[in-house]
């Protein structure tokens, strides 16, 4: 692999404009990247349907505390339970869940409200529209009502590595996309989802949660461009997305910032591939329908989801 041109922290920032989505589909525009999913890429998705099974990308939800929680965790709640039902006649049971899901262990998508840069969000929009009053007032995940239908293309970055899983604070670089995709024999087009297993999720179950101190694996500031040029539509990885930590002490999360505030680009933090990796090999193909139905909560910032791949 040839040694990647890294950007100075300069050249990041200044991506904010030369990669910049803003105004590119109008004024008013919240859905940024989800633009680029047409009706074509949508019908070209389902054609990708042959086989019928459909895997989840998820990670599974566990009310615990861990090194790598890093707000509180998931809340589970028995309302009613088995225990109170009638030895004759009707039962039920109920539940309360709650869950501060952005962080690196709940499989969630960020809204375009997620992030400010220089107090605005994307397309222009005052980051003051994010308050306690009314919560989310712009760019916020009911945006999304409709779902995300699209190409899914997985990248096993790990795999094609030889590792069961990248190192903490090991960077992926264009040079390892692009290896990728000629070992897999696949192309991320303009609309995909671009799906990256870096094999975190399985690092954290057979070794334990990492703490905020060993950093993570994750994509490197000079993928922005090959990004913006690929046209991803909404990209999912199993770690975090940034590298961490941090090269670039000023910007802090490059892809997180230039992605969601500059390019409007949607992610999908903390995802799982583990289950679909295998599927992939066994039918020998790396794209897939990949669906989203993030809940329709009214003005939030984001949404834990289950994405699908279905072959």
């Amino acid at each position: 692999m040839t040694t990647p041109n890294i950007p100075t922290e300069e050249q990041v920032l200044g991506w904010f404009d030369s990669l910049s989505n803003w105004g590119r589909w109008g004024d008013d525009d919240e859905l940024g990247t989800l633009n680029l999913i047409t009706d074509a890429k949508r019908k070209e998705a389902a054609a990708l349907v042959r086989e019928g099974v459909s895997v989840t990308c998820s990670r599974l939800l566990v009310p615990e505390m861990a090194p790598d929680v890093t707000s509180i965790p998931p809340l589970h709640y028995m309302v009613s339970t088995g225990e109170s039902a009638p030895s004759e006649g009707g039962g039920g049971a109920s539940d309360f869940i709650g869950v501060s899901f952005h962080g690196l262990t709940v499989t969630h998508l960020d809204s375009l409200c997620h992030q400010f840069w220089n107090g605005k969000m994307y397309n222009g929009k005052d980051a003051g529209l994010i308050n306690n009053a009314n919560k989310a007032g712009a760019g916020a995940i009911d945006t999304v009502r409709n779902g995300v239908v699209t190409r899914g293309v997985l990248l096993d970055i790990a795999a094609v590595k030889g590792k069961d899983w990248l190192d903490a604070a090991e960077p992926v670089f264009t040079a390892d996309l692009e290896a990728a995709e000629e070992a897999q024999g696949v192309r991320v087009t303009e609309g995909d989802a671009l799906c990256i297993r870096l094999g975190w999720y399985k690092r954290r179950q057979e070794v334990g949660a990492p703490t905020a101190a060993e950093g993570r694996p994750g994509l490197h500031a000079e993928t922005l461009p090959w990004l913006r040029e690929r046209g991803v539509s909404i990209a999912a990885c199993d770690a975090s997305w940034d590298v961490a930590p941090s090269e670039y002490p000023y910007l802090g999360l490059p892809i997180h910032k230039v992605g969601i505030v500059g390019m409007g680009l949607w992610l999908i933090d903390a995802a799982n591939f583990d289950e679909v990796a295998p599927v992939c090999r066994r039918l020998n193909r790396w794209d897939f329908m990949f669906t989203v139905a993030p809940l329709r909560w009214h003005n939030a910032t984001g949404s834990p989801v289950n994405p699908l791949a279905t072959f």
